[in-house]
């Protein structure tokens, strides 16, 4: 009887603004069956630290997160400080 946990990145989505949301899926399995899933999700704001995320979240973020998209994300913060 072998149990294991395995954790997989299963659903990345990007909002209209340009933030990345995470869907990691953690599965309990046991001889190759598994016994639970639980989930755990977060986001990423357009120019948000991308150290030590996916390969593909990082990539999506190189493809999505645009000199635009990061400035008007941080012109949208200094308007709500106002």
């Amino acid at each position: 009887m072998s149990i294991e946990k395995i954790s997989v990145i299963d659903q990345i989505e990007v909002t209209e603004k340009g933030f990345i949301q995470i869907r990691r899926a953690d599965k309990i399995m046991e001889d190759g069956k598994e016994l639970s899933r639980s989930y755990h999700r977060t986001s990423l704001a357009p120019g948000d630290d991308l150290t030590g995320q996916d390969d593909r979240v990082k990539a999506i973020a190189q493809a999505v997160w645009t000199a635009e998209v990061i400035t008007a994300y941080q012109a949208q913060l200094a308007n709500r400080k106002i």
